[in-house]
């Protein structure tokens, strides 16, 4: 039995309630799976604003209809206090996923990423609180380190935030640490590294770089890259996330009741490397069409990012015992295998004609 196994195994027998907010979610539909598929009770808050029902479906059809019946899910808002205090009633561990991702979209919208990200991370914290949540994994982001120039990066040493979006995070990490000195309430937050694997939407003007760099590919439009592309990032597979959310919430903190962790693999890939890796990929799952020729369109840097991004590991791993189980080689084998499962499903059912890259 391994060691998240383990854990699972105790919190199985204890009883009680797993919160996932933003479950319809990319990251916190894969937790969901993964916590379903170890016997595990779980509640999802979600607004749907950027999260899907398609991932609860999917979700559902892989687990099975009696590790569902396991599953509750709750329309509603982390902004609105009433559906925070209905969905942390009974709870053990909330895996708060919930936020409105994206730079450029709290560039364009910072009211709208502070309500989203810092009132419902409050009303969270508040919530729990008062109903005696055992603890609080909350994901932050690598954004916080902002303008600071060390390689790879400590969670000791941030710098200036660079957009709405790392201000939102740091806060929430400062909240996170009131809550826990005043109120004693047991909270981790996971500085994530670019995560990329199975659902992450395509689709939209904010996807990530990843799924609508592989659509792109298979509907044969052009792929844009932001500069020169030797831009960096410490790319990190959800299932790497899913260890960590599990880890932080069941470990033993010891007397610090507040605490901040990177969640990343500890390797740098250019974005250029990336392009390659994707199309050598796609290349030996769809056989019949060529991608080694494809070449990309390169513009402007985009506003708020930073040049290179590299994760230090070390705290997690030692703390946690967090031991990253797929690096970009093997992770970019299984999300492409996900994403063309999925791209030739939706073809072939009337309903799933629609261009992968059309926002939704």
């Amino acid at each position: 039995m391994s060691q998240i196994e383990a854990l699972l195994s105790e919190q199985q027998s204890i009883g009680g309630t797993w919160l996932v907010t933003g479950g319809a979610g990319f990251i916190g539909s894969n937790l969901l799976e993964f916590l379903l598929r170890h016997g595990q009770s779980v509640r999802v808050l979600d607004n749907l604003a950027t999260g899907h029902q398609r991932n609860l479906d999917d979700v559902r059809q892989l687990v099975g209809e009696t590790a569902w019946t396991r599953c509750q899910f709750i329309h509603g808002d982390l902004t609105d206090i009433t559906a925070c205090q209905e969905a942390v009633r009974d709870v053990h561990f909330i895996l708060h996923q919930g936020a409105l991702g994206s730079v450029p979209r709290s560039l364009k919208d910072p009211l709208a990423s502070h309500a989203a990200n810092v009132t419902g991370t409050l009303n969270l914290l508040q919530t729990a609180r008062e109903a005696g949540v055992q603890r609080v994994v909350y994901a932050s982001s690598s954004s916080v380190y902002g303008d600071h120039p060390d390689l790879p990066k400590l969670e000791g040493r941030t710098g200036r935030c660079l957009s709405p979006y790392a201000a939102t995070k740091m806060i929430d990490e400062i909240y996170a640490g009131v809550f826990a000195r005043c109120y004693e309430l047991p909270t981790v937050g996971l500085r994530y590294f670019n995560v990329f694997g199975p659902r992450q939407d395509p689709a939209g003007a904010y996807a990530a770089v990843i799924p609508k760099w592989i659509a792109a590919l298979l509907e044969d439009e052009p792929v844009f890259i932001n500069g020169d592309g030797e831009t960096s990032r410490d790319f990190c597979h959800v299932r790497n996330v899913v260890q960590a959310n599990i880890l932080a919430a069941c470990r033993p903190l010891g007397e610090n009741r507040s605490r901040v962790y990177n969640v990343a693999v500890g390797e740098r890939t250019t974005l250029n490397e990336l392009f390659a890796l994707i199309k050598a990929n796609l290349a030996t799952v769809v056989t019949d069409r060529s991608f080694s020729d494809v070449k990309a369109h390169y513009r402007e840097p985009r506003t708020g990012d930073v040049r290179h991004s590299l994760a230090n590991i070390s705290a997690a791993q030692n703390d946690l015992g967090y031991a990253p189980t797929h690096d970009i080689r093997r992770g970019m084998e299984e999300t492409i295998g996900w994403y063309v499962a999925d791209y030739r499903r939706r073809r072939a059912t009337p309903r799933g004609r629609a261009p992968l890259l059309a926002p939704a």
